[in-house]
């Protein structure tokens, strides 16, 4: 049976710096811009792109859809998660006021999320429900461009990880990972990671921007 690839690309570097950003929507620097150019720059064809609607995704997802010809459209599944009191804050800001909340968070987030946000279970809802629509697209090689939260939820869904550990998974600004989806004979699917951080001018950064 054929192979189906899903590669996931978290935004570049936006503008504003390293901060709590889920709805802020901020737009990409020039170097967020020229990170992400670099992640596509050698990447086998797409049949499909899709992105989250913020900018900071969605106008580099269009702009490289319409430079290669390629069928793109948006999913609101693939916002980052809403941070509320700690939207547009920077850790630093956080935990000025609330470093043991804060602490809670890195440490275990779905149990400790930000006040005032989206809760935890209703993120991983979203994001998991909408995953689960994006795996029957019928493209064999699909790109998702979306955010640090969403690129690791789908990551430990795939590897069986629980969600406590979500923040050892380092997912940097525009890093790459690729997903194969393979079917046997009797109908059976499964998927596997086949690639993580495969953006060379990657660097690590804070996960909630």
């Amino acid at each position: 049976m054929p192979e189906k690839l899903i590669d996931l690309l978290r935004h570049g570097e936006a503008e504003g710096g390293s901060r709590f950003r889920g709805r802020a929507d901020d737009m990409l620097t020039r170097h967020g811009w020229a990170q992400l150019q670099a992640a596509v720059a050698e990447a086998p064809p797409w049949g499909h792109i899709i992105s989250s609607p913020a900018k900071r995704c969605a106008l580099f997802a269009r702009n490289l859809a319409e430079a290669r010809n390629i069928p793109y459209t948006q999913e609101a599944c693939l916002w980052e998660m809403d941070f509320g009191d700690w939207e547009g804050l920077t850790a630093a800001e956080i935990a000025a006021t609330d470093a043991g909340r804060l602490s809670a968070f890195w440490r275990d987030p779905p149990n400790h999320p930000p006040p005032g946000g989206e809760s935890f279970q209703r993120f991983q809802r979203r994001v998991l429900d909408g995953w689960n629509r994006i795996i029957g697209h019928p493209a064999r090689h699909l790109l998702l461009i979306t955010h640090g939260g969403p690129i690791r939820l789908i990551l430990a869904e795939v590897l069986g990880m629980p969600v406590q550990n979500l923040m050892r998974l380092e997912v940097p600004h525009a890093s790459l990972s690729r997903l194969r989806i393979s079917t046997d004979e009797t109908g059976f699917s499964h998927c596997s990671l086949a690639g993580h951080n495969l953006n060379p001018m990657n660097r690590c950064s804070n996960p909630s921007s």
